[in-house]
């Protein structure tokens, strides 16, 4: 094989392993069947993810247009030459896919295909998927395949970037759900802790009140009016821990509006007065504002439910290209000489794998007695 096409591997090879930390996965494998299609000058390349009852939960094509796509009608089924590669998990070099026994055709409009490189996308033993080209443009030698065993080898490191990207995003997807089912398993004890015991006392002032109306309604008046206040903290902590459950809207109002919206809710919930400001700040890339949004809500969860503040200031500047978040209250801090112990229970754990999962990072300051101030700084895009 010529020495360029082994220089643009490398170039795509280096471009792959960074979008794959930053792209949705679908963008990569896009990328990856591209490159394949235009590396190994092939007319046609696809990659297909399997689901778990017989389609395709993804498949990329490349050199087929939407016109023809639509044409082609539904997602393939896992059939013929595909369903051999998923289940046997080896590589396939043919010249001419339309005589192997296990070709079972394809609908009108699908282009016609001849020579054929296949091979499976792995994770150890596991096959996550399948990469294939079609149609080799360069003659191809009489009654042999034109995809030769250099092209095979160069898919193959393509196949390992693909596998690299779809087990990023099953991890990812993971961390997510784990995430998620511990930020929901707080807010059920928040909501316990809170709004049941506001209920609690809501119904005895209300007994108490009904006991009273007949014999003293002065009395009861002033217990009726400690249910209505009663009611009305109940709403707060639930309009709260509701804009906690609720995924943020980042993708419409921005990290900034977000933000503030959320904290004039909870300086309206809590006793403790919650301040809000920022300075300057542009938009960052997605997953930096979710880290920031995310880290924001755990610091002020600590602050509001186990500091004992009666100030919490939040502030978000720009910091060069990035931005600098500073949540600070006056509460009755701790030692960082203990947060080996301290920071599980308090969050700080996860904080730093948010921060620094972004490429940021996160310091903290905070003594008994003396409050605490949690930073969190991310560089931008």
């Amino acid at each position: 094989m010529s020495h360029g096409p082994r220089s643009g591997l490398s170039a795509v090879s280096t471009a792959l392993l960074a979008m794959s930390r930053h792209l949705e996965v679908r963008d990569v494998l896009k990328t990856i069947v591209a490159s394949a299609r235009e590396l190994l000058d092939a007319e046609y390349a696809a990659l297909g993810v399997p689901d778990d009852h017989g389609g395709f939960a993804q498949f990329v094509v490349d050199g087929v247009s939407d016109e023809q796509w639509k044409a082609i009608g539904p997602l393939p089924r896992q059939h013929g030459i595909l369903a051999a590669m998923l289940h046997d998990a080896t590589p396939e070099r043919l010249a001419d896919v339309r005589e192997d026994p296990r070709f079972e055709g394809w609908p009108s409009a699908h282009p016609d295909m001849s020579d054929f490189l296949g091979l499976p996308i792995r994770d150890g033993d596991e096959v996550m998927g399948a990469l294939f080209l079609a149609n080799k443009r360069c003659p191809k030698p009489a009654g042999g395949c034109g995809f030769t065993q250099d092209d095979e080898d160069v898919l193959g490191i393509l196949a390992q970037h693909a596998a690299i990207a779809l087990t990023n995003a099953r991890l990812y997807e993971r961390s997510r759900e784990l995430t998620i089912a511990e930020e929901r398993s707080r807010l059920a004890h928040e909501l316990h802790d809170a709004v049941s015991q506001k209920l609690f006392s809501l119904r005895l002032t209300a007994q108490a009140a009904a006991a009273l109306v007949d014999r003293d309604p002065a009395r009861a008046k002033g217990e009726l009016q400690q249910v209505a206040a009663l009611a009305a903290e109940a709403a707060d902590e639930l309009r709260a821990a509701v804009v906690e459950l609720r995924p943020a809207a980042l993708d419409d109002d921005g990290l900034v509006a977000t933000l503030r919206t959320q904290i004039q809710v909870l300086d309206r919930a809590h006793t403790a007065h919650v301040t809000f400001d920022s300075a300057g700040v542009r938009a960052l890339p997605a997953a930096q504002e979710e880290a920031l949004l995310r880290v924001s809500q755990e610091a002020l969860h600590n602050a509001l439910r186990h500091s004992g503040a009666g100030r919490v200031e939040v502030t978000l500047t720009r910091r060069d290209h990035g931005a600098l978040l500073r949540i600070s209250d006056d509460g009755q801090g701790f030692d960082p000489r203990t947060v080996r112990r301290a920071g599980r229970h308090l969050g700080l754990v996860s904080m730093r794998d948010r921060a620094s999962g972004v490429g940021g990072s996160l310091t903290v300051e905070s003594a008994p007695g003396k409050g605490t101030t949690i930073e969190m700084e991310v560089p931008g895009g």
